[in-house]
């Protein structure tokens, strides 16, 4: 190692940095729209924003968007920790409505135990929208994944009462219901899967939809796994990610608060699928607000989180942009 400038310590070498950037590019993001680019000076990275690839359908405010590169930002600190960096982030360096979401300072520290774990984590995680097995996720340990969650500033609310649970469940499927029958929304979900080579929803990733009426639980159309898909089932958990206020920072926060849970969770063997429909609806989150997190916070995200049958095959990996694409410096 080499000393920075102004004898501030010694440099990142270039082939870490790219590599905590590949890494933290693995991190889940809306319709793997990976809205995101990085730029690398010395002993520094900036995540920045890609409004290019934001949804203005689905996601006008860019709430998704930013969600996403909040998840990017925890898989960074991740990969930066496991490779012997201790990553310091300045979120919103530039106020919120800069496209500059966080600039993350690296210095040298001691690698964690389990830093093999958490790399192949972050490269073996995936979203699974197969249906789950019937077995419910006791509720310990529910509540672990979300103080998981709430230990990088998010704050995670397992929907536990069944009243609350079912009308969680209606509203996930009157809001899949409105965006399939609006045909600008049905339109741009439709052109994210097989949107490319390096980026969207494989379609070999969708459970088909086996009837016309099926056609509405799922946003993705008929699909090419073989296995009927429905949103959410009885004995499916979820979870609702919120803030206390629905600004750029409690996003950010979401997102990292999204990808630490969902790390956890891959290491116990468990399955996420986000579900943004019903945040994305104004009518639907106001009543996910009012009616089942009883007016507390602002709703970002539901997760459902459950079992996959054992001896499934995995689904395959969502494709990702070329490092030098989403990379300056």
């Amino acid at each position: 190692m080499t000393a920075g400038e102004g004898g501030r310590g010694p440099t990142v070498p270039p082939g870490v940095l790219r590599e905590v950037v590949e890494l933290a590019c693995c991190a889940p993001s809306v319709h793997n729209t990976q809205p995101w680019s990085w730029r690398a000076v010395g002993t520094t990275l900036e995540l920045y924003a890609d409004p290019r690839r934001r949804l203005p359908a689905a996601d006008p405010q860019g709430r998704n968007l930013v969600i996403s590169c909040g998840a990017a930002l925890h898989h960074a600190h991740v990969a930066a920790r496991a490779l012997g960096w201790e990553a310091r982030a300045t979120r919103l360096p530039s106020g919120d409505r800069s496209p500059l979401l966080a600039r993350i300072s690296l210095t040298h520290a001691t690698p964690p135990r389990d830093a093999t774990t958490q790399v192949q984590a972050i490269r073996e995680r995936r979203t699974d929208r197969r249906r789950f097995t019937s077995w419910p996720v006791p509720e310990h340990q529910l509540r672990g994944l979300a103080d998981v969650a709430t230990a990088w500033g998010a704050d995670a609310v397992p929907v536990l009462d069944p009243s609350r649970r079912h009308l969680a469940e209606v509203l996930v499927g009157r809001a899949l219901e409105r965006q399939t029958a609006d045909e600008r929304l049905d339109r741009e979900q439709l052109q994210w899967v097989d949107h490319g080579e390096h980026d969207g929803v494989p379609g070999g990733a969708v459970p088909r939809a086996q009837a016309p009426e099926a056609r509405l639980r799922t946003r993705y159309g008929t699909g090419a796994l073989d296995e009927t898909e429905r949103t959410v089932v009885g004995t499916d958990r979820l979870m609702v990610l919120r803030g206390a206020h629905d600004t750029v920072e409690s996003w950010l926060r979401s997102g990292e608060g999204l990808s630490a849970l969902w790390l956890q969770a891959a290491r116990e063997g468990l399955t996420v699928v986000p579900l943004s429909q019903v945040i994305e609806l104004d009518e639907t989150r106001e009543q996910l607000r009012t009616e089942v997190l009883q007016g507390v916070g602002s709703p970002h995200l539901i997760l459902r989180v459950g079992w996959q049958a054992i001896g499934r095959d995995a689904v395959p990996p969502t494709p990702r942009r070329p490092l030098d694409d989403v990379l300056v410096g």
